[in-house]
């Protein structure tokens, strides 16, 4: 007798099967996650030294509005990456 999870899993599959990824796609993938992990990481180096700069200066607006700026930018590259993502991987499924 199969599980309530085991059952829901089968018709999850039915109602939208896995897909699988050839090597090529997983490996520019990979390649996308790295190039984004990159600019994530040199948005971090930029800006969090301008935050402890803004708050040992004792300007607390500042820094808020600088960690503001980092979490958008962070939201919008994390964002970016998933849609290069998706493109390979629904480029997989059309072809």
């Amino acid at each position: 007798m199969k599980s309530a999870y085991e059952l829901a899993m089968e018709r999850l599959n039915k109602s939208q099967p896995q897909q699988s990824l050839t090597e090529e796609q997983k490996a520019e993938i990979s390649g996308i996650d790295g190039k984004f992990r990159a600019k994530i990481a040199e948005r971090e180096l930029f800006l969090k030294p301008k935050i402890e700069e803004a708050r040992f200066s004792g300007d607390p607006k500042s820094a808020s509005d600088l960690q503001r700026q980092l979490a958008q930018d962070i939201r919008n590259l994390e964002e970016e990456m998933e849609k290069a993502k998706e493109a390979v991987r629904n480029r997989q499924s059309e072809g």
